[in-house]
């Protein structure tokens, strides 16, 4: 064959006024030279040119084509028209059968999807930029596969030991039986040795529970979760009965800005700003012989007005004093569920636009693909963390 460049009429590029319809037109021109080079593919499988009088008893003959999405090296993605013979033997060398949807526009696909993007959304958009006529049915097709890689993270093996972990549940409309209802995602985010920070989990129940917590718990440990340190929580009612049930040498907290919010429940606006200033003393007092002194004096002067607020406290006083038996820098790290309550505004973040999900499966790729893309930033270690290891190390000695 010749290679010799083919030769253009010296005007011929002026048509073109810009990169863009260039690119339009050179798009458009190889397309059209692939599937012609097909359908001399065919031609020679048949051993006939079309309409001639040799295919009438040639056993096989055309039967149209078929659109298929193929990856160029240089154009990217491609729709071409693949002809086909009637006995279904026609094979083409140029695109062999079983070459699939580009893995850059699968990518492409569940990146969008990831993103918060709806399959109709994510359609258009792949048609506009990429020029590819991809259905909204090949698409939820495309993020099925993140199906499996959930069921392999989900099951992955953990590290034996995590200086803290903060737990809370992130609610969801998902369609069950017909209807949508609430339910719940739970989430884990464990604190390494190395001072990273990983999503161990999800798991998705109808309502939040301390026994569904139970269990959350004891599949951490069969996964390889010997010891947590510290662990973080709201105030759910048998909570900490489930943490010490699974890991009893672990020490919980709860969370202080959870305690604050409940607390502020029973308290008229008019009061409000006093009441937290006092509060503050409490929970920002220096040791716990301190808080101790300045609960008191909290409760002799708000008790005959917020008596409900005042037993809260009093009631929980344990599991919300842990963190006065360690050093001011970790105290800030393990008084409040702020870390996951974080992840929880970015999962919203990414799944704003899908209002109610058609399935349990739907709602955790979603989740799922939102804490992929949260957890690429999580790539810094706490802020003096060798001080705070090394504090916590001679603590648990």
């Amino acid at each position: 064959m010749d290679n010799q460049q083919p030769q253009f009429p010296k005007d011929f590029f002026k048509q073109f006024k810009s990169k863009e319809e260039f690119h339009t037109f050179f798009n458009g021109l190889f397309k059209q030279g692939v599937e012609e080079m097909l359908k001399a593919e065919l031609d020679d499988h048949l051993g006939y040119e079309k309409h001639s009088p040799e295919g009438r008893n040639s056993g096989n003959s055309r039967n149209g084509s078929y659109k298929k999405k193929v990856k160029t090296e240089s154009l990217g993605d491609l729709a071409l028209n693949i002809p086909r013979d009637r006995n279904s033997e026609f094979e083409p060398a140029l695109i062999p059968k079983g070459q699939r949807m580009s893995d850059k526009l699968e990518e492409a696909i569940i990146g969008m999807y990831g993103r918060g993007m709806t399959t109709s959304d994510i359609s258009e958009h792949v048609k506009e930029v990429y020029g590819v006529e991809v259905s909204e049915g090949t698409i939820s097709n495309v993020t099925h596969r993140i199906t499996e890689h959930v069921k392999s993270w989900q099951n992955r093996p953990l590290e034996s030991v995590y200086f803290t972990v903060w737990m809370d549940g992130i609610v969801l409309k998902v369609k069950q039986n017909g209807k949508h209802i609430n339910k719940c995602i739970y989430l884990v985010i464990g604190l390494k040795k190395d001072g990273l920070k990983e999503v161990l989990g999800m798991w998705i129940a109808e309502t939040e529970s301390a026994s569904f917590w139970m269990s959350i718990l004891t599949d951490l440990k069969a996964r390889g979760v010997e010891d947590i340190l510290i662990a973080c929580t709201d105030n759910l009612k048998g909570f900490t009965d489930a943490i010490k049930g699974v890991f009893p040498q672990t020490v919980t907290q709860l969370c202080i800005v959870h305690q604050i919010r409940n607390s502020c429940k029973f308290v008229v606006w008019k009061d409000r700003k006093e009441f937290c200033a006092d509060l503050k003393e409490v929970y920002g007092a220096t040791n716990r012989e301190a808080a101790e002194q300045a609960l008191t004096t909290f409760a002799a002067k708000w008790r005959a007005k917020y008596r409900h607020a005042i037993q809260s406290w009093e009631n929980n006083w344990d599991n919300l004093t842990s963190y006065f038996d360690f050093p001011l820098e970790i105290r800030k790290i393990i008084y409040t569920t702020n870390t996951i309550e974080n992840l929880n505004r970015g999962i919203r973040k990414y799944t704003k636009t899908k209002v109610q999900f058609t399935d349990d499966t739907a709602a955790q790729k979603a989740v799922y693909l939102a804490i992929m893309n949260i957890e690429k930033k999580w790539s810094m270690t706490l802020h003096n963390w060798g001080f705070i290891l090394h504090g916590t190390i001679s603590i648990s000695v």
